[in-house]
Parts: C-alpha cells; structure tokens; sequence
C-alpha cells in the first residue's frame, strides 16, 4: 500500500472540504450581509435625509430645578399691564393695559420687544410657537441657551384676541438649577433618528430638518423636577413638520403629548 498516495489524497480532499466551507461561509455572509443592511444604507434606500444631524461630541449632565415662587412685590416692577399671583404664587397672570397687535404675517417683532422690556427675567425665554388657530403664542424657558422643551412650569404663554391683538399672558419659571450628576458623552442625534427609524417615526422622503438638544422633564415632584438632556428631532414630509423627542442619556423615545408632537418653531 502506497502511504504517501494516501496522505496525498488525504490532504487533497480536506483541502477541498475547507474551501467548499470557506465558499459557503462566504456565500453565507453576503447573503447576511444582503439582507441586514446597515441603518444608512435603508435611509438612503427610503429617501430619508439626515444631512442636516450635528456631528460634534457633546457632554450633558442630569439637572435638578425648583418651581420658583415669585414674590408680591415684583408685580410693582410691570409696567402697561395688571398683574396679580395664582397658584400659592407659581404663576403671573397679567392683564396687558395696551393690547399688542399681531399682523396677519404672523410678526411678531413687538412681541419679542414686550417680553424682553415688560417680563419678569424675560431674557430667559424665547420663542416657540405661534398659534394663529388657538390664538396663543408660546415661549419656552431655557437654560444654557437650551429650551426646556414642553415644560409647564417654564413657560411664558399669551392669549390673542378676535382681533389678532395680544391681551394677556402666563407666566411659570423654574430656578435653582443644579447638575445631579457628572457630565458625560450623550448619545448622537443620529443614534436618535436611528431608534425612531426602526419604531417606524421615521417615514420615506422624509427630511431631517434640524436636530438640537434640550432637557425634558424626566421626574416631576410638586416643587421640584429633574431634568434629562434631550434631542429634539423636526422631520419633514410632504411640507408637514414633525416634532420627536429622544433621551440623550438613557436612549429611549420620549412619547410627546398628543397636540403636542407638531408645528413646533424652529
């Protein structure tokens, strides 16, 4: 018996039987890799636009806030209005003596001017939404230039007339802001579109039309709240701007109100 042909023959047919497993692995992984395309590849496949996404690296931290309680004698610094405190002095509800105009464009430049001059610590809201159909115009109050979006007690709403004519206003504030932990990377905005793209949020010919980072309210006490870092995500489709919400920190989708989640100012 020739050994050696033997041994030969041996290696031969593992060498082949490794390259058939080889071939099929192969086969294997494109076909894997054919029908587990990446999260890119199906936004460009659906048509999504996501150029818009910030790209920088950026370190947030959890914030605690209390509900301020304003003081009577403040309302004697508001000038053109008649102020008085609700809500065991929570809240300013105010009177304006001279209502102010808002022109069928929605201009709202003397607006703007009102809250800077004639609000109390009017500098730290900006705006968010004009509502011609409920005649009402929102502001929200930020902290390190980032809004606390849709929170309740920071906000600065006006009441319009018939008219179109602003005629009165409330206010709530938070204060006291302090970090509760130590600051750390936060998720990306793009791992936000990524988690409401898979939940389907996300839908085809759809754009991205900013992406900024704000706190919502993640524990809500009577006086006192904490703060997570948040991205607010617009998506755009057929001319229709959608407002998501995404956690920063922990990853998770924020379910927004209903009659909260749309025509949100950029």
């Amino acid at each position: 018996m020739d050994w050696s042909r033997i041994k030969t023959i041996f290696i031969v047919a593992f060498l082949i039987l490794d390259l058939f497993l080889l071939s099929q692995l192969k086969a294997k992984t494109e076909f894997e890799t054919k029908e587990d395309p990446t999260v890119e590849e199906n936004l460009k496949t659906d048509g999504i636009d996501y150029s818009n996404l910030p790209s920088d690296h950026i370190k947030d931290q959890y914030l605690s806030a209390n509900t301020k309680v304003f003081e009577e004698t403040v309302l004697d610094t508001l000038t053109d209005q008649d102020a008085y405190l609700l809500e065991s002095n929570t809240v300013i509800y105010s009177n304006l003596q001279k209502p102010i105009s808002i022109g069928e464009d929605g201009d709202l430049t003397k607006l703007l001017q009102f809250v800077k001059t004639n609000v109390l610590f009017g500098d730290q809201y900006d705006l968010w939404e004009y509502n011609g159909e409920a005649k009402t115009v929102t502001f929200y109050q930020k902290v390190d230039d980032k809004f606390l979006f849709l929170n309740q007690s920071g906000q600065l709403v006006f009441t319009l007339n018939i008219d179109n004519q602003v005629v009165s206003y409330k206010q709530t504030m938070l204060d006291s802001f302090d970090p509760i932990s130590d600051k750390e990377e936060v998720l990306s905005a793009f791992r936000g579109v990524e988690s409401l793209y898979r939940k389907g949020m996300i839908k085809s010919e759809s754009k991205i039309v900013k992406a900024e980072l704000g706190y919502y309210t993640l524990v809500n006490m009577e006086a006192t709240q904490v703060l997570t870092p948040t991205w607010r995500i617009i998506v755009e489709k057929d001319g229709i701007r959608e407002n998501l919400l995404f956690n920063a920190i922990e990853g998770q989708i924020i379910v927004v109100p209903r009659g909260n989640e749309k025509n949100w100012s950029e």
